[in-house]
């Protein structure tokens, strides 16, 4: 059996080819206007998947790298006031061993002495230093300075630390599964109290003028260095864990925007071509409809 072929049968195969050609051509536009092989989730649903995980990706790499950023600052920050800490302490011990000599006069003892209150409160400045309004030697407390002072009746100083024991640290997450303290707990490193260093500079200020001997405070004075030495070596190890985070972490922010350009970005070169073969197709499709379908009723009458 012949199947009958009529002229609406000719002229809806040729519309629909012609409709085909034209979208298959309006696609490649898009993709040349917009430089992406996907627009629109249809085009590439396996793709799009990729790319919604590639970018999660993006965005979870970007958090790692502000917070390796944010911790690096805060452990500058600790660094720095432990540095200066030491460096004043020292200048503490220094001045512990001068007062010891006997033949030193009162006077002398009393400048020492009051070398010694200075050095103190470059000490408890340092101690209270901070990050961004935030204190970096008191945890999570929010009291806004690690060490307060107050004086009683008699106008002797008491020394407390504002943080407390079961305050959770400042953590910054650096990395999936990797998260870094980025604050010290001060009561460890300058003692809270009547064991402060604060505390044990007073009581060597005291000793000299009093003219006691100032030097049986010297094994307190180095188990406060020794303190603070061994708190400057963690810290160091914890910028060197966020320096290496942070490389790891640009190396990941490349390999994933090289993924992502790989799914969704064009070879220009080549949609170009496409995009010129498509549309000679097109033009050569719509002479031969032209060829094909009748232009008016008397072709049909003829």
């Amino acid at each position: 059996m012949i199947s009958r072929i009529t002229h609406q049968t000719i002229q809806r195969q040729t519309l629909a080819n012609l409709q085909g050609n034209l979208t298959r051509m309006a696609s490649m536009q898009a993709q040349m206007s917009s430089g992406k092989k996907i627009n629109v989730p249809s085009d590439d649903p396996a793709g799009a998947s990729d790319m919604l995980r590639l970018r999660g990706d993006q965005k979870a790499l970007t958090q790692y790298s502000r917070n390796a950023s944010d911790g690096d600052s805060w452990l500058t920050t600790v660094d720095s006031a432990l540095t200066s800490s030491l460096s004043a302490l020292r200048r503490a011990r220094d001045l512990t061993v001068q007062g010891g000599d006997g033949a030193l006069g009162s006077a002398s003892r009393d400048a020492l002495a009051s070398e010694l209150d200075g050095v103190r409160d470059i000490i408890m400045d340092q101690a209270n230093s901070s990050y961004v309004g935030r204190s970096v030697f008191s945890g999570t407390s929010d009291a806004g300075k690690a060490f307060d002072v107050t004086y009683d009746a008699a106008g002797a100083p008491t020394y407390a630390w504002t943080g407390t024991p079961t305050s959770a640290p400042v953590e910054r997450q650096i990395g999936q599964s990797m998260k870094v303290r980025v604050d010290v707990d001060g009561s460890k490193v300058f003692g809270d109290g009547a064991t402060s260093v604060f505390a044990l500079l007073d009581k060597v200020s005291d000793a000299l003028r009093t003219g006691a001997d100032p030097t049986q405070y010297l094994d307190d004075i180095d188990d406060r260095m020794e303190s603070m030495l061994t708190e400057v070596s963690a810290v160091g190890a914890r910028q060197n864990q966020i320096a290496a985070a942070k490389t790891t972490i640009t190396g990941q922010q490349l390999t994933t925007k090289t993924q992502l350009s790989g799914i969704e970005d064009i070879d220009l070169a080549e949609t170009i071509l496409n995009l010129q073969m498509q549309e000679v197709a097109y033009q050569g499709a719509l002479g031969a409809a032209a060829k094909v379908l009748q232009p008016s009723l008397m072709d049909f009458l003829r």
